[in-house]
């Protein structure tokens, strides 16, 4: 039997910025940190010789050293506002300095000083000109990373904690043990069993299911979250550099005249590219900025944001069956030009070729979403691109390419302490986007902090 002081489930952001804060003081506890995917160096994806998804599992691009964030362009938003609930659990001000702590740690590490989104001037007037086209601008500063940097960072902080706790990637859990209302440790897929005091379990979007299926297991009360399912966008980088070059990320909100959906723009990639992922073998599709390279595109996703109420409870189900269709039909990722989907038709690899914007995801089929989507996503997704055309004319030309499907997977939020601990299993700590608590890498980061902290007071 191996016991442990801690034991953290997932090498992402929330569970390295964890392991980061425990190291920090004198006294070392003992401390396991899991992982089902490899160490950064070996997150290689195939397609990028391969230029087809052959399936690994789990997926390098979302499992890993770093998560699902390891691979992306590495976006900090240093605002409350987005990228996560956790203003329900944290004061204002506990918040807001931690944004400012997590982001200095991400500066020790290598992160550049640049800041987008600080000319309040010009965000300002970009917020009036989104106000007129019928959208609402969330501004807040950026600090982008970019894919390349991104990953030297993530390395940077592995070699910071190599020799002070054990890693072990590529090592799958498959349950969490309990007994009498407290966590005790977790059984690995081989049978064997590790023990701790304080558990963590922080598995990232990709593990959301899981979480879930273990929630359900412990009898965890839970809030269910919205699913967000859309397109990825791309369109010609000049149509959205007068944007770009102001808010690097502009996080624009709609509400379909239709429905009363929300559909917000997502991970806007400047001169970006479009690059696919593994979902436990549903391939989606999701957006790159590099940190030294760039490209003639601009890409960025539309989610249409839904909420379900009894008796359904499962919207990760409802999500994973809309990407299957996709995957039915394209055989992975689908794209479509704007002006076929509007004509009815689907689009060929001859239409394609023929427009005005050049693919970046070379793997995706041509095909038709309107066989993918529920009609009110579509109208919403159609409504929202009139909509941005009022902002930056061009986005709505009938040579733009929808890519789909972009789905993100939350779990069910859980009714988690101030310092994210379960309110129902004792020494049980649920943080990071695969909790359903947070969506994005400062939030994420910052959950890790907090568990982290209670964790060390109690154990004195």
């Amino acid at each position: 039997m191996e016991g442990y002081d801690l034991i953290i489930v997932g090498a992402g952001p929330s569970g390295i910025f964890a392991t980061l804060e425990l190291t920090r003081g004198s006294k070392q506890p003992r401390v396991l940190l899991l992982e089902k995917g490899p160490l950064i160096h070996q997150r290689n994806c195939p397609m990028d010789k391969e230029a087809r998804c052959i399936g690994c599992n789990p997926c390098r691009v979302v499992s890993g050293w770093g998560g699902a964030g390891a691979a992306s362009d590495g976006k900090l938003t240093l605002t409350a506002d987005v990228g996560g609930h956790l203003k329900k659990y944290l004061a204002p001000e506990r918040l807001e300095e931690l944004i400012h702590y997590v982001d200095g740690i991400y500066l020790d590490f290598g992160a550049p000083q640049e800041l987008w989104g600080t000319d309040t001037k010009r965000l300002a007037q970009l917020g009036r000109q989104a106000l007129a086209a019928d959208l609402r601008l969330i501004p807040y500063p950026v600090r982008h990373l970019g894919t390349g940097r991104t990953q030297a960072i993530l390395e940077a902080m592995y070699q910071r904690l190599v020799g002070k706790v054990e890693i072990r990637p590529q090592t799958r859990v498959r349950s969490i043990l309990t007994r009498g209302g407290k966590a005790l440790g977790v059984e690995l897929e081989d049978g064997q069993q590790l023990f701790c005091q304080h558990l963590i379990v922080a598995p990232g979007r990709e593990g959301a299911a899981w979480l879930g299926t273990e929630a359900e297991k412990m009898g965890l009360v839970t809030e269910i979250n919205p699913v967000d399912i859309g397109v990825r966008v791309e369109v010609p980088a000049a149509v959205l550099d007068p944007i770009t070059r102001v808010a690097y990320e502009a996080k624009l909100l709609y509400y379909s005249a239709s429905f009363d959906d929300q559909v917000r723009t997502f991970c806007m990639c400047p001169h970006g590219q479009v690059v696919m992922e593994n979902n436990g073998g549903l391939v989606t599709v999701n957006g790159h900025t590099h940190a030294t390279e760039g490209t003639d595109s601009t890409n960025f996703a539309l989610l249409v944001s839904k909420n379900f109420t009894e008796p359904f409870h499962d919207p990760i189900a409802y999500g994973k069956n809309i990407a299957a269709l996709a995957n039915l039909l394209g055989g992975g990722v689908m794209v479509q030009r704007l002006g076929d989907l509007r004509a009815g038709r689907r689009s060929t690899q001859e239409r394609i070729d023929r427009g005005l914007v050049r693919p970046t995801l070379k793997a995706a089929t041509a095909g038709d979403l309107s066989l993918v989507f529920p009609y009110r996503h579509l109208v919403s997704i159609l409504e929202m691109l009139e909509a941005l055309d009022g902002l930056a004319p061009g986005i709505n030309s009938r040579h733009t390419l929808l890519y789909g499907v972009e789905v993100k997977f939350y779990s069910s939020r859980f009714q988690l302490t101030e310092d994210l601990q379960s309110r129902q299993i004792e020494n049980l700590f649920l943080i990071g986007d695969g909790a359903g608590i947070t969506r994005g890498l400062v939030q994420a980061s910052i959950s890790g902090v907090v568990a982290a902290r209670k964790i060390l007071q109690l154990m004195g």
